[in-house]
């Protein structure tokens, strides 16, 4: 199975969003532009909201059967490690193989000396076709590169052969995953990487690194944007120079995980990507729940009042809530307001609060990251909230599909 050029990874907490997800796509391609849908979600997310992984696959069945949608389309196993991939394996054909709970163990010292050896032609000056300034590269560095994930790979090679066994190597997307690391991985890091995907026989054909700079969740990016373009690009001319280096799927692409509402980057990764001709595929996971909430929100009366008390129950459990999302969150607490203020508030405020537009005075990006990390609340409200769902389909399913195609597809990928 090869991977399509462009593909936009779509989570859906609470599985009802769907057609409405792929309605972007949809819409995308009624504008001219070729990308696929990819449906994801984590054992964790399946865990809070009490389903099934093969819910996924049910989900992304009906959307496709009810827009008629003839192309390819994806179902990712999304973080999936040897201890939580068989529930997805009949489901998925898309799995993200994440290493971040190997990255930093100690290798075996015969297998770090075999690394060294394989990878000794390029110390000294390896000079990547289209990156002006050689990279200077060491025994050490090779190394340090295996110290930190040697044993990582080696794990994901661990998973990959686990779903080979079970679904033959031909019928799944594979990428591998090493952007939940402490550090951003230098393109000289990314390309030695690369190097022990190819040697552990492991057909990648997306790779996310850890990028520089803050991807927050379902807030714009902070960090420095010109280094932020410079490392994509040299990315970029890392990936073009491995698949040759090293037999890789000539598919192999960029994966931008918490790719979600960076609205200051997308700019910069829609240039490069045309300069290169190169694939790419973008998680945005988190933003469809968001969405959801906006679209309550904006119902009125009691979806309002669902949205409200979403919020007073993350805000009592800030810490519990905020714990797993340490890595990838900043909130200022001292920005939030209290339920009891928000729970004055007319819809209207309340969605100019929650939804993405920066430049509104009543944006919060302190309470969009909360609500974002939030969904527990709605899950323990069960059929209070799945029903409301239901009952206000039409205004929900407006603001998720103008949201990816308006906010994502268009700056990204036309």
């Amino acid at each position: 199975m090869k991977i399509q050029k462009y593909t936009l990874g779509m989570g859906d907490r609470f599985a009802h969003q769907g057609k409405a997800q792929l309605q972007s796509v949809v819409n995308g391609k009624n504008a001219g532009i070729d990308i696929y849908p990819t449906w994801n979600k984590s054992f964790r997310e399946h865990s809070i909201v009490k389903s099934q992984p093969d819910d996924l696959r049910t989900e992304a069945d009906a959307a496709v059967a009810a827009l008629g949608w003839t192309g390819d389309f994806y179902v990712d196993a999304d973080h999936i490690g040897l201890k939580t991939v068989d529930s997805f394996l009949a489901g998925s054909n898309f799995y993200t193989l994440d290493v971040a709970d190997f990255v930093g163990e100690t290798p075996d010292a015969a297998d770090v000396d075999a690394f060294i050896a394989a990878n000794q032609k390029y110390t000294g000056a390896l000079q990547i076709p289209g990156i002006v300034t050689p990279f200077e590269v060491t025994e050490a560095k090779l190394r340090e590169v295996a110290g930190k994930f040697l044993v990582a790979i080696k794990g994901a090679k661990a998973i990959y052969d686990h779903i080979v066994a079970a679904k033959g190597a031909d019928n799944f997307i594979t990428e591998v995953s090493v952007d939940e690391t402490d550090l951003p991985q230098t393109p000289i890091d990314l390309f030695l990487i690369l190097s022990m995907i190819a040697a552990e026989g492991i057909p990648a054909q997306t790779i996310a690194p850890k990028f520089t700079g803050r991807f927050n969740k379902g807030v714009d990016y902070v960090g420095d944007l010109a280094q932020f373009e410079k490392e994509f690009d040299e990315d970029l001319f890392v990936i073009e120079y491995a698949i040759q280096e090293f037999g890789l799927p000539e598919t192999l692409k960029l994966s931008v995980h918490s790719g979600s509402d960076k609205f200051s980057i997308y700019p910069i990764i829609k240039k490069l990507i045309a300069k290169h001709d190169a694939g790419l595929h973008v998680k945005t996971a988190g933003t469809t729940w968001l969405e959801e909430v906006i679209g309550l929100a904006e119902a009125d009366g009691e979806a309002l009042q669902i949205a409200k008390d979403v919020y007073a129950g993350a805000y009592v459990r800030f810490d519990e809530l905020t714990a797993p999302y340490a890595t990838v969150i900043d909130i200022d607490k001292a920005q939030l307001p209290t339920p009891e203020a928000v729970q004055g508030w007319d819809s209207e405020k309340y969605v100019n609060t929650l939804r993405h537009v920066q430049s509104h005075p009543d944006y919060n990006l302190n309470f969009r990251q909360l609500i974002h990390v939030g969904f527990k609340v709605a899950a323990e409200m069960q059929e209070r909230y799945t029903d409301a769902l239901k009952a206000n389909e039409a205004v929900i399913a407006k603001n998720v599909t103008e949201n990816l195609y308006q906010r994502h597809i268009l700056p990204i990928f036309s």
